[in-house]
């Protein structure tokens, strides 16, 4: 029986009333509405001292930013403050374990935690410490529930926010003290499961894009044929490779130029939304896949006479921010010196993209062993296997039917994950609202616990 499967055995209450909340609904006749300023006995927020010197920094307690807020304990935090930084700011107090905090701004807004430890917090977070009607694991679960309505009350424009206030007139519902433990234990038993398959999924799509990676890199350095005769290449990276093969630098395939950008860069004059050519930024790279479809800025013909221009189809490659990553163009776009390109390539560029896209090429290029740096001479520096023009139509051929097939399956995993955090979500919302009645629940045994993960 699954996680979500298991669920169905539970009945409705006998008896509803309505909430007098749009988005809560009707809950049962005998749950209350509470509104946390009336139920907890503090809501607050903190500060931000005014630098990160080792002044206000360094200490031993947790000072929690919406970084931190995620769906989880926590136990503690990328910087701490001093006992000196909570006596200077009035702003700032410690919180006692167990406060549940949601983050009010930005991108953030509506994230979640629970404090394992004592801490204090950012302004950028609403702290509810404790309360006598209502159970903080209980209350975590109903803002997890309802936070795409609470989100829905923000205000603000690029940076949307609640505030405290808003926060404090939060009604929610709630049976008595007893009944929530027991839903947030329940809750916490049937998503656990979910979240166990949830990562069981988030596995295989890790193992799927690691064998994708492996297909192409073999494609690219060892070929098709598993009967072929082999020559070392000299190359660590390369290893052995086909006895046909050529092994040759890059820049011997074609010349390895740099894109370049008009200056100021951020001057309008530049810039024309009609303009012919597409203006590409490392994040939009960064987010495409094997071709650049999408930008956000156009340049004016002013702008591309200054910058690099290319036409659809032509490869280039990042070697600023996200370093190593090649892209293809679909339409007029131009580079700026964060890219460099491939002016003079003869062969299909997408065999040239499958060996960046693969990595391995660039094993022995970072900086002190860690960093990529990338510029036309090490790209040009790069050795790489050569097949005869009809073997490299092959391998492409069989590395985008092999793609097909992973990008299937890898599909597939993502609907499933889909597909379990929405009943996840419904589940968890028609728990605190009463939809379900689990007040006759009661957690398995260890052995019942190990018949399930078998299930």
């Amino acid at each position: 029986m699954t996680a979500l499967s298991e669920t169905k055995k539970y009945q409705a209450y006998p008896e509803y009333k309505d909430s007098g909340v749009e988005w809560v609904g009707d809950i049962p006749v005998k749950w209350e509405m509470w509104k946390l300023s009336h139920a907890y006995r503090e809501i607050g927020s903190g500060t931000t001292p005014p630098t990160t010197s080792d002044e206000w920094f360094g200490g031993d307690i947790p000072w929690v930013t919406t970084g931190e807020l995620r769906e989880t304990v926590i136990n503690g935090t990328k910087k701490n403050v001093s006992k000196k930084t909570i006596d200077t700011f009035s702003a700032l107090r410690i919180y006692p374990a167990g406060s549940v905090a949601m983050a009010m701004y930005g991108a953030t807004i509506g994230r979640l935690g629970i404090f394992g430890v004592d801490a204090t917090t950012n302004q950028a977070c609403c702290v509810m410490t404790a309360s006598d009607v209502i159970d903080n694991k209980y209350l975590f679960y109903w803002l997890w529930a309802f936070r795409q309505d609470i989100i829905n009350l923000s205000s603000g424009g690029g940076q949307p926010n609640i505030n405290q206030e808003k926060v404090a007139s939060l009604k929610i519902s709630a049976p008595i003290i007893d009944e929530q433990t027991q839903i947030a234990n329940f809750l916490d038993h049937e998503t656990a499961k979910i979240d166990t398959l949830i990562e069981k999924q988030q596995q295989l799509i890790k193992l799927l894009k690691e064998k994708r990676q492996a297909v192409i890199s073999h494609a690219v350095t060892k070929g098709l044929n598993p009967q072929a005769p082999m020559k070392d290449s000299g190359v660590e990276w390369l290893g052995e490779v086909p006895e046909h093969w050529d092994v040759m630098f890059i820049k011997h395939l074609s010349q390895v130029k740099r894109g370049a950008s008009p200056r100021p860069i951020d001057d309008p004059k530049y810039f024309d939304d009609n303009g012919e050519y597409a203006w590409t930024r490392i994040a939009d790279v960064s987010s495409a896949g094997m071709y650049l479809t999408t930008t956000t800025q156009r340049l004016s013909s002013l702008g591309a006479s200054l910058s690099v221009r290319l036409e659809a189809n032509e490869l280039f490659l990042s070697i600023a921010g996200t370093v190593g990553k090649p892209c293809i163009t679909v339409s007029k776009a131009c580079i700026h010196d964060g890219f460099v390109y491939f002016p003079t390539l003869d062969i299909n560029n997408k065999f040239l993209y499958y060996i960046f896209d693969a990595g391995q090429a660039y094993l022995g290029l970072g900086k002190m062993g860690t960093q990529l740096n990338l510029n036309t001479d090490t790209v040009g520096g790069i050795k790489i296997g050569l097949p005869p023009r009809n073997e490299i139509e092959q391998i492409i051929k069989y590395i985008e039917h092999q793609n097909v097939k992973h990008d299937k399956l890898i599909e597939r995993a993502v609907d499933s994950i889909h597909l379990m955090q929405e009943r996840r979500t419904a589940l968890i919302s028609a728990v605190v609202t009463g939809k379900i009645d689990v007040r006759n629940w009661q957690a398995p045994t260890s052995q019942e616990q190990a018949l399930e993960q078998t299930a």
